[in-house]
């Protein structure tokens, strides 16, 4: 699944709406299928799997990011979240009846494969996906370390469907990575946002600086194919960058409104810039989603920094994790997350101030083809926009970052932002300010 804008909460008293009685014929309906699958399917089925699977059923036929979490997938939840976690190291979402690639996470044996984002995944050893549901295969998919997995995958750019024999690892994933491009210019890639990544992101740029031995003039955060995380990561590291004593009336980093009150939350910014207002640049593509999207909103709204790239995925929606009982939940989608200036990006993403194609400066060969991006709007019974025409596709087009931190002189987007920092600095000087 994609990592998402997650909290939990407990649970406060029925609203008169989600009160209101079932219809007796529902229920009867309902009831009446489960003495059906009961007598006559053709083998035993329990009682608790088919409460399981009706509740699986009940979530999953909500939107692409609700879903019921059984013990083991509420601890896989945690697990990925503080950034450890045993598998082959994907960020999977459901299309239609297979399991698309939203993205391999860096440095991961799925990564190092060749897995690319938008693959859809067809077959797991010697399992069929069609028809199998997201848990189930993503169950699969896990395994001891040292133990292997044959995916079978269909990419649009190949005629026939490729196979991956993989061995599972233990995943820890370093979610901050930097280097300094060239004297005086900082690059600093999150590869999603975990528990830790706030505090690693604090110590990466303390390095940066001292290794640069001099005042930084240029800073390029790396957001692309980032597909989320927890949302208390994503506003600390937008609040690493923002003068809150210069925002004025508004120093929002974002905001939340759903049903009820708990899902109503507002985070202000509160600090002040950890790198002291130098030329900034925000990298972006279809692959950016959730917690990167909030990021990258609330920096371009404040005219922090340049957005570049391609537009971003569009999930504008938090999940929030509510128990059933001491081992199951389920986590729903409880509400919409907006910009500082009220920008919803659900289903329409962040729109980068240039738009830069993910191009290799050397030449591609011909089976690393570009691919589609896949967006929220792109997803079974994703959550409209308002504001956005449903029948509006928003295309742009990449491929996979290498799992090293690139380099400008291979990678387009980069080199472009590199390019327009030294030009900010020779028509500003060093005084630039934000």
């Amino acid at each position: 699944m994609l990592l998402v804008a997650t909290t939990v909460w407990a649970k406060q008293p029925s609203t008169t709406a989600a009160n209101s009685d079932i219809p007796v014929a529902d229920i009867n309906r309902f009831t009446t299928a489960i003495e059906d699958i009961k007598q006559y399917y053709v083998e035993p089925v329990d009682d608790k799997a088919l409460f399981e699977n009706a509740i699986r059923g009940m979530l999953a036929g909500l939107d692409p990011h609700s879903s019921y979490l059984d013990i083991n997938d509420y601890a896989e939840l945690q697990s990925t979240t503080q950034g450890a976690f045993g598998g082959l190291g994907l960020e999977v979402d459901m299309d239609n009846s297979w399991i698309r690639i939203v993205t391999p996470i860096d440095d991961t044996p799925a990564s190092k494969a060749g897995l690319k984002p938008g693959d859809l995944i067809i077959k797991i050893n010697t399992h069929p996906l069609d028809g199998m549901s997201l848990t189930d295969a993503v169950k699969l998919m896990r395994g001891p370390k040292g133990s292997t997995v044959l995916l079978t995958v269909i990419r649009k750019s190949t005629r026939d469907p490729l196979s991956f024999k993989i061995v599972r690892e233990i995943i820890r994933v370093q979610s901050v990575k930097s280097r300094l491009l060239t004297p005086d210019y900082a690059y600093v890639r999150i590869s999603q946002f975990q528990a830790p990544t706030a505090n690693d992101l604090t110590a990466t740029i303390s390095k940066l600086k001292q290794d640069n031995k001099a005042p930084l003039k240029g800073f390029i955060l790396d957001l692309r194919n980032n597909p989320g995380g927890l949302l208390d990561s994503a506003i600390a590291v937008s609040n690493d960058f923002l003068n809150s004593a210069k925002l004025g009336n508004n120093r929002l980093i974002v905001y939340t409104k759903g049903r009820t009150a708990n899902s109503n939350f507002k985070a202000n910014a509160d600090s002040v810039d950890k790198i002291q207002g130098i030329p900034m640049i925000v990298l972006i593509n279809g692959g950016s989603a959730s917690a990167a999207e909030i990021v990258a909103g609330a920096l371009q709204d404040h005219k922090r920094a340049i957005i570049m790239g391609k537009t971003s995925f569009g999930k504008g929606s938090v999940q929030t994790v509510l128990p059933l009982d001491d081992k199951h939940g389920v986590k729903i989608t409880t509400a919409l997350y907006y910009t500082p200036n009220g920008r919803s990006i659900q289903a329409k993403g962040i729109i980068p101030d240039i738009d830069v194609d993910e191009l290799a400066i050397a030449n591609l060969k011909p089976n690393n083809a570009v691919l589609p991006d896949v967006k929220e709007s792109d997803l079974a019974k994703h959550l409209n926009n308002e504001n956005v025409d449903n029948n509006e596709s928003i295309v742009s087009t990449g491929k996979p970052l290498p799992t090293t931190t690139p380099d400008p002189s291979q990678d387009y987007q980069l080199n472009q932002a590199l390019v327009l920092l030294k030009g900010l600095n020779t028509l500003h000087g060093t005084a630039y300010k934000q």
